[in-house]
């Protein structure tokens, strides 16, 4: 034999080329696993969009939740739209913004929106809440810094609302993740959460720059007094997102 079996066959190339190949193909698997929230799209009216993308939505995957929480799974069994959205289109066409129907902070929509999550709290690792008071555990104590307990709360008003009576943790993480307010009578009554990057420390108080006094009696409140869960989270932060914008009137025009 004068030719072994690839004297004339380039290995290279077919080695450049399936490495392509399989390029491509992982390509389309990523962008179809990204696919299993959310799809298939909707236009604006809730309807199912015409344009679906290049990519088909992937086939049902279950997923078993760890701790005895069940299965969920995707993508047919989506988390219900919320029903209550108090907004309307301000044009007919796709694309253009909605306003507001009632109070935007309460109602939940625009920058104050949140998601209809599981109204459970988040688990670490051993099953055990996340989130909880500092004054439900002895494991932790403030070593370093400005104790906010005990500090007076300062609205975006200069009102004061109320004073810092706790501090909720993330035990896995190990740090503070909420500070918890105990309202004066004429702003309301009993406690809320704020979330800790909402806050600013000073040595005499800690501000609250995103909501007014009066709004404080409205922040969403939790079931329990000892864990938050995670539609809780969601409301709450979003109640304070959304100050940003709908708090005063002034904030709605533009800034410079």
């Amino acid at each position: 034999m004068t030719e072994t079996f690839f004297g004339e066959f380039d290995l290279a190339s077919l080695t450049l080329w399936l490495f392509y190949g399989f390029f491509a193909l992982l390509i389309i698997y990523i962008q179809r696993e990204n696919m299993r929230e959310g799809y298939p799209l909707e236009d604006d009216d809730g309807n199912v969009s015409a344009n679906q993308g290049l990519f088909p939505v992937p086939d049902d995957k279950t997923f078993k939740l760890s701790h005895g929480r069940g299965d969920v799974t995707v993508p047919s069994g989506q988390n219900p739209e919320r029903s209550d959205i108090a907004v309307r289109k301000t044009a007919a066409g796709n694309g253009f913004p909605f306003e507001p129907t009632g109070d935007p902070m309460i109602d939940g929509v625009g920058p104050a929106s949140w998601a209809p999550r599981r109204d459970v709290p988040e688990l670490d690792g051993k099953g055990h809440p996340k989130i909880i008071p500092m004054a439900a555990t002895e494991h932790f104590h403030v070593s370093a810094g400005r104790d906010p307990r005990g500090l007076p709360v300062q609205a975006g008003d200069l009102e004061i609302v109320g004073s810092i009576v706790d501090m909720w943790i993330d035990e896995p993480e190990q740090l503070v993740r909420y500070l918890e307010i105990k309202l004066d009578p004429e702003w309301g009554e009993g406690t809320r959460l704020v979330p800790m990057t909402l806050c600013r420390i000073k040595s005499d108080r800690v501000k609250i720059h995103s909501i007014f006094g009066k709004h404080f009696n409205t922040v969403p409140k939790t079931a329990s007094q000892r864990q938050v869960t995670l539609l809780e989270e969601d409301k709450i932060s979003a109640y304070y997102a959304g100050g940003k914008l709908y708090a005063s009137q002034d904030r709605l025009e533009p800034q410079l």
